[in-house]
């Protein structure tokens, strides 16, 4: 298995560390040999050759070069001497590549002295990239290729989608404020957006919408209105029903039909400030914009409270394409690719090839205003122009427009509201324009759908509360994709809850599934005997912490295999004011596909790595499809754990270092009653708070006490004051916490959030008289063993892939992670080993006294030989587990989901 992105960076700066002690040159090139390879986790002497000979092209001097280390179809590496010539290096390389067959051309050429690295991508005109030996880990992905990552770039919208969102947004708004609202403002909206982008694409002639409001109407706009409502009549009305003595301006309006113009509208009112802003709307190039924009501006516009509830949320059409390219459209244009190739049977091939994906339907469950069907829609036009082009390369036609075959009757969508229904609809058709002039660009004819003889089928009603096949039967469909309403199981309306509970009826702890489970099961029922395929984006979330074991044992019931995810990524979307969500995509079905596709993030807001494996499981990475469950005791035989203390006592027993001298200045006798006080954040940063402990001060004491006494006091208020029971009720002891979790003697502690770009978690022994928060685990009666454990890479590996996540952040839990951690089961002797290597990591932590573990721990500050020691503490960890060494955190998750596999049987068998 590949190893991570991460582990290769890690592998890359210890390489650097260790190269800088490299002796002769001779050395220096044998370590350098060995060593870049084992970056990557491969064995040089298998995949690359030493001084390649290479037979020289005639006009060169010489009959034979020889390349210091060659991967036929990889990489070229040319090593110098310090010093040497670089571009002379590279010309002499180049000489080198050229001369190769073109099965072994490499994708780079690499120049080093050993310090200094120029690295060319031939893939890439060359394009050169120059850096130092420390800088190797940051420029790593040039090379990740080797072990089989591919990056791919998904390309976003142009910025005049925003810009085209926020002028009809003022429009609304403008409306809205003179109370014209509800269902009438919606579709008046929808009208006019439609009107606005025919006006710039021919469905209107050039300006035509922009002329007739400027010339007709009057600069106090106290016409508008009725103009509009003429137009919009008009735009409903067969040219041979028109009335003769219809303005002639107005005549030259197509005929639009397909219901849009269809509804009577109550006839709004206009002034010139309006007038003005709707003018503005029409000088805006409408023709720039993609149907896409449909979405941002619904999101811009709608009341930001409803939007929240709703769960409303819209997508990039970069992160649209995450999901399309996999689920169908990489086969699609693999599969047309193919047939272009071939010499017998070609336009056969070809003929059959459009019939069927003419045929291909798609459903959005939760398609708001259609981004996911529009994108779909324009991706699948486009393949066919491609195909149109190849198949009649040579042919005229007098009407292109038979050659067309896909068309928007293929799409369906549900959607809870009115309004993005409607505008998923008129996106739809709009899409379906702009890829008509893309084919008469093509084959040099006009070729417009008018009037609109097809439609889009988006009902707008509760997918969850109807069956899909009322719309569309399942024997008909292909796809299902989208991305359904977010919302955390804490965060969701009583409606919701209710519907969870209804979708999930008679499943354990169904109350703990966010919302978005919802349409899985759903889409998991429906797709019962059938071959469509499923995508869909999600918050990662319910790939995370209690929520997989919970939706997957139901999924895997019903038969759901996943052939495609994205781990974690930061969401981004077209629309302003837009909020940091993660997100995973992931596609299923009831068949598994030979081989499968998991995309990697090195952070959270770069681009994908792909990488095909062989299994994917519900915490989307390559290993056994396990599920872990919540459980109250640890399944070996490690001290047991615990949050810290949890006073619930609105902040009146905590305080600042001078908050504290402040109060002690004035209450002297308080001052033995401070303990330090660390939750995460407080022992991550070294900024510690202080705690007034007081839950064993004899009466007396207290009394002698007059702040203090006020401090109680105002606890039991805030208790009183609280609206649970159980609060009240610690009201009558209002000296002693919620939870009281004090050891004797020392402890670990383990932050429950902690940033994910570290290698580690940072975790720590802390003193009997130091008291921590709630927001920290202890575990009293901890040894350096159990420490040297947790701390290393294979605790991480499995935190990683099972915790659950605040953002991207780690939160570690104690049902999840920690009791459900299968622990080695090491020999005398390698347990020692283990705690004097963790020893070692603790007292050079203590090196530097004025480094908080944030410092120590970030991994751009992270000192040598605490990276050092903990790279050495994590070899001993690993060969408790198994002679050989893991090559990734993937192995190790791997390995470890069949060590749990093995423990929970052995668990249960001696428990039954």
């Amino acid at each position: 298995m590949p190893l991570s992105l991460n582990e290769i960076k890690a592998r890359a700066a210890a390489f650097a560390l260790e190269f800088e002690n490299a002796g002769s040159e001779e050395s220096e090139a044998q370590q350098f040999e060995m060593g870049f390879f084992s970056v990557f986790g491969l064995n040089q002497r298998k995949v690359s050759t030493f001084e390649k000979k290479v037979k020289l092209p005639d006009w060169a001097p010489g009959e034979y070069g020889y390349i210091d280390l060659f991967w036929p179809g990889n990489i070229l590496v040319e090593m110098k001497s310090r010093g040497k010539d670089m571009e002379k290096a590279y010309k002499q390389a180049k000489l080198y590549a050229d001369s190769l067959p073109n099965v072994m051309l490499p994708k780079l050429i690499l120049i080093c002295d050993f310090h200094t690295f120029h690295c060319y991508d031939l893939d890439n005109d060359g394009k050169k990239t120059v850096f130092t030996l420390e800088q190797l880990a940051d420029h790593i992905e040039l090379f990740t290729f080797m072990v089989g990552y591919q990056k791919r770039v998904y390309q976003d919208q142009d910025p005049v989608n925003i810009q085209a969102a926020e002028l009809m947004g003022k429009v609304h708004d403008q409306l809205k404020e003179i109370g014209y609202s509800g269902h009438e403002l919606e579709i008046y909206l929808v009208r006019l957006l439609f009107s606005l982008f025919a006006d710039d694409t021919s469905l209107f002639e050039k300006n035509t919408l922009y002329y007739y409001l400027k010339e007709r109407t009057a600069e106090d706009g106290s016409d508008l209105a009725p103009k509009l409502a003429e137009l919009f009549e008009v735009l409903n009305t067969p040219e041979k029903e028109r009335l003769k003595t219809l303005d002639e301006q107005l005549c030259q309006f197509p005929y639009i039909d397909g219901k849009l113009f269809e509804e009577r509208l109550r006839i709004a009112a206009f002034d010139s400030k309006m007038r003005n802003a709707l003018l503005v709307c029409c000088q805006f190039d409408w023709s720039k914009i993609s149907p896409a924009i449909f979405g941002a501006m619904f999101q811009s516009v709608m009341n930001p409270e409803l939007r929240r509830n709703l769960g409303a949320h819209y997508t990039s059409e970069q992160n649209i394409l995450k999901v399309v390219h996999p689920l169908f459209l990489d086969g699609l244009w693999d599969e047309f690719e193919h047939i272009t190739t071939l010499r017998a049977g070609k336009k056969q091939r070809l003929e059959a090839f459009h019939k069927k994906i003419a045929s291909l339907k798609f459903l959005d469950p939760a398609c708001g205003c259609g981004n996911f069907l529009v994108i779909t829609y324009r991706e699948l036009r486009l393949l066919e122009l491609a195909l149109l082009k190849e198949l009649y390369k040579n042919e005229r036609f007098l009407d292109v427009s038979t050659l067309c075959r896909i068309d928007v009757d293929q799409f369906y969508g549900i959607e809870i509201e009115d309004f993005p229904s409607q505008v998923a609809l008129v996106a739809l058709w709009l899409m379906d324009h702009q890829m008509n002039l893309k084919v008469r660009d093509a084959f040099g004819q006009y070729f417009a759908r008018i009037p609109l003889r097809t439609s889009p089928k988006i009902l707008c009603a509760n997918a969850l509360g109807m069956n899909w096949e009322d719309l569309v039967p399942k024997n008909e469909l292909n796809y299902i994709l989208g991305n359904p309403p977010f919302g955390g199981a804490r965060l969701m309306s009583e409606r919701q809850k209710s519907e969870v509970f209804d979708v999930f009826h008679g499943v354990k702890n169904n109350g703990d599934l966010d919302y978005v489970t919802c349409w899985y099961k759903m889409a998991a029922e429906y797709i019962q005997g059938t071959d469509i395929e499923v995508g869909f984006v999600s918050t990662n979330s319910i790939t995370q912490g209690i929520q997989p074991a919970i939706l997957w044992k139901e999924l895997h019931r019903l038969g759901i295999m996943i052939n495609f995810a994205h781990q974690t990524f930061k969401w981004t979307n077209e629309a302003s004011g837009k909020a940091a969500v993660f997100c995973v995509i992931i596609g299923f079905s009831l068949h598994a596909h030979k081989q499968k596709q998991l995309f990697f993030y090195e952070t959270v807001t770069g681009e994908p790595h792909e990488m095909e494996v062989d299994q994917i499981n519900a915490y989307l990475v390559d290993a056994p499809d396990i599920l872990i469950e919540s459980r109250q005791k640890p399944l070996c035989n490690v001290p047991p754990i615990g949050i810290g203390n949890k006073p619930i006592d609105g902040g009146f027993y905590l305080f600042t270092d001078e908050e504290k001298k402040a109060f002690i200045k004035v209450e002297p006798m308080a001052k033995k009653y401070f303990h330090p006080w660390y939750g995460s954040d407080e022992f991550i940063n070294n900024r510690p708070r202080w705690c007034l402990w007081l839950g064993e001060t004899a009466p007396d004491k207290l009394r002698a006490m007059p702040e203090v006494l006020k401090r109680i006091d105002e606890v039991k208020r805030f208790r009183l004051a609280s609206k649970s029971p159980g609060t009240r009720k610690l009201a009558l002891t209002p000296t002693h916490f919620h939870v009281e979790n004090m050891p004797t003697s020392n402890y670990l502690l383990i932050p429950r959030v902690s940033s994910e770009r570290r290698l580690y978690i940072p975790i720590g022994f802390m003193k009997p008289d130091i008291l921590s928060s709630d927001a920290v685990f202890i575990i009293p009666n901890a040894t350096l063993f159990h420490f040297g454990v947790l701390t290393s890479t294979m605790h991480m590996a499995w935190t990683r892939y099972v915790c659950g996540r605040l953002k991207s952040d780690y939160r570690y839990s104690k049902d999840i992670v920690y009791n459900n951690f299968p622990w080695p089961s090491p020999t005398g002797a390698q347990k020692t080993a283990i705690e004097e290597a963790a020893q070692v990591v603790l007292d050079i932590r203590k090196n530097d006294p004025d480094s908080s573990l944030a410092d120590l721990y970030d991994p751009n500050t992270m000192p040598k030989d605490l990276l050092k020691a903990h790279a050495r503490l994590d070899k001993l960890v690993e060969k408790a587990y198994r002679k050989n060494p893991f090559m990734a955190d993937s192995e190790r998750v791997s390995f470890l989901f069949e060590l749990y596999q093995q423990l929970e049987q052995e668990f249960r068998g001696n428990h039954q």
